[in-house]
C-alpha cells in the first residue's frame, strides 16, 4: 500500500510539483509508474491543490483518488486523509511525497526488508536519514491521527524511534526532495534520463 501525497500549492517551487517533468513525463506520473512496477499492491494518490488539473494528467493510471480539501492548513492534513483511505488490513504503508522521486528499486527493497515485522522501515545515506518511511499497518491508526501542531509523520517517528530499521542506501536518491526551482534543476542534472 503506497500513500502518494500531492496535494501542497508548491509555493516554493512556483507551479505545481506533480506536473513538473521528470523522466518521460511528470513527476507524479513517475512515481506512479515506479509503485505500478514494483511490489506495492495499490496506490492512494492524494490532491489538492489545482487538483483536477493533476487528475486529468493520471486519469488512466490504476490509483485511487482522494482530494483533501484541506490542503491548505499543511502536510499532516493530505497524511490523514490518504490514511482513512487504507483499508484497515493494510500490513504495509509506504508514504511518500511527489517532490520526492523514488524508483521501484528502492520501493522493493525497504518493502521487502520492512516485511522483516519492522514497526518502521526507513532508508539512509551516509548516515542521514531518508525517504520514503515505510509503516507497519499497526500504526494506521496514527497515521489517521497526525496533526500539524505534533509535526504529522515525525511525531510518529519519534514516539517509536528505538523500533526504527534503517536500510543503507548505496546512492543519495533516497535523500532527494525538491522544493525549490534551483533543488529541482540540480536533481535534473545530478539524475539525468535516458
Amino acid at each position: 500500500m503506497a500513500l502518494l501525497l500531492a496535494a501542497g500549492e508548491s509555493s516554493r517551487m512556483g507551479s505545481p510539483k506533480p506536473l513538473l517533468r521528470w523522466g518521460k513525463g511528470t513527476l507524479i506520473e513517475y512515481q506512479i509508474e515506479e509503485f505500478s512496477a514494483s511490489r506495492v499492491e495499490k496506490v492512494i494518490v492524494v490532491l489538492g491543490y489545482r487538483a483536477e488539473e493533476i487528475e486529468a494528467t493520471i486519469a488512466d493510471a490504476e490509483v485511487q483518488i482522494v482530494v483533501n480539501e484541506d490542503y491548505r492548513l499543511g502536510r499532516a492534513t493530505s497524511i490523514k486523509a490518504g490514511a482513512h483511505a487504507v483499508p484497515d488490513e493494510a500490513r504495509v504503508i509506504v508514504a511518500i511525497s511527489v517532490d520526492q522521486p523514488r524508483p521501484r528499486t528502492v520501493i522493493d527493497a525497504l518493502s521487502e526488508a520492512h516485511l522483516n515485522n519492522n514497526l518502521i522501515t526507513l532508508p539512509t545515506y551516509g548516515g542521514r536519514n531518508g525517504h520514503p518511511p515505510v509503516f507497519s499497518g499497526s500504526l494506521l491508526n496514527e497515521l489517521r491521527n497526525v496533526s500539524e501542531e505534533r509535526q504529522g509523520l515525525r511525531e510518529i517517528m519519534q514516539r517509536h524511534a528505538s523500533e526504527i530499521t534503517k536500510l543503507p542506501w548505496d546512492s543519495d536518491v533516497v535523500l532527494l526532495d525538491m522544493n525549490t526551482p534551483e533543488e529541482y534543476q540540480r536533481a535534473l542534472a545530478r539524475y539525468p534520463f535516458e
